[in-house]
This record gives structure tokens, sequence and C-alpha cells, in this order.
């Protein structure tokens, strides 16, 4: 009895479990509102467009987040490496000058854009599924997506699809 209701537990899990792997991003995340460092406002879409035919690794990650600052310098040897890919930091700190700051502080290089709802509410965060920071997307020259989900930026699939 016990084990028959182990495995209908288990099996109620795993259906309830979201293992989509998009490869496109929804409209309503592609209609988020996005700032850069100059508080200057933008869609996301309108972000991704400006690199249409280049890839794009997209590193959402917090000033706060212990796990997103150790992994900065992994994702510095990935800009060495992969000197052609856009890289699109996408950060949660509800507080934009604690943002601001975290960017000077730990010298992050590439494209910054703030989502001010943090990392729970906001449609591009619920399209990501976002429960966990630092998170690493790529997304190929059309704009398709090829990695939904990485949480370490030495990602053997994040690696392969920055290379292919």
């Amino acid at each position: 009895m016990f084990k028959k209701i182990s495995f209908l537990i288990l099996v109620s899990i795993l259906v309830s479990c979201n293992f989509e792997k998009p490869t496109e991003f929804s409209e309503e995340a592609l209609n988020e509102k996005v700032y850069n460092l100059n508080d200057e406002v933008a869609t996301f879409q309108e972000v991704i467009n400006q690199h249409k035919g280049k890839k794009i690794l997209i590193d959402v990650w917090a000033s706060w987040c212990r796990d997103c600052i150790k992994g900065m310098p992994k994702v510095k040897e990935l800009q060495a490496k992969f000197p052609e890919v856009v890289y699109l930091f996408l950060s949660v700190d509800e507080k934009k000058g604690s943002w601001k700051r975290g960017v000077k502080r730990y010298n992050v290089i590439g494209e910054h854009y703030n989502l001010p709802k943090g990392m729970k509410t906001g449609d591009l965060v619920g399209f990501l599924n976002l429960s966990w920071i630092p998170r690493y997307v790529v997304v190929n020259e059309n704009r398709k997506i090829l990695l939904f989900k990485a949480t370490e930026a030495s990602d053997n699939a994040m690696i392969e699809a920055l290379r292919n």
C-alpha cells in the first residue's frame, strides 16, 4: 500500500512539474519594461532586437546574490573565450541604486538592464519561472532560445550553446 501511494505521489509531482523548455520568449515577456543604467525605459523585445544577428548570453543576477557574484569570474572567462557574444545582464535588484553600485563594484562588463519588480513578479520573471539566481539563458542570432536554464556559468550545456 505504501509503495502504491509513494508511486502515485511521485507521478503527480512529475506531471505537475513544468519541464517545458521554450524556444521563443512569450509576447508578455517581450513586452516587459526594463531600465538601463541611465534610467531609460525599453521593452525587453527592443533590447533583444538591438542584437539581431548576434548570439546573446542573458545573465539574470542581483547585487545581493552571493552565488551571482561568485559566478562573475566564470562569466568574465566566457567573455574572453566568446567575445562575439552579447552579454546582457538583467538585474532583479529592487533598488536601482544597489544595482548600479553592484555593476561598478564587481566591474560587470556588458549591457545592463534592471527588472525593478524583483525576482518574484513580472511577465519576464514569470516566463523564466525564476526561482533561483544566477540564471543564464542563451539566445541565438534569430532570437530563438538555445538554452533556457543554466544556474552556473561553467555549465557545459551553456558553453556548448555559445560555441555552436
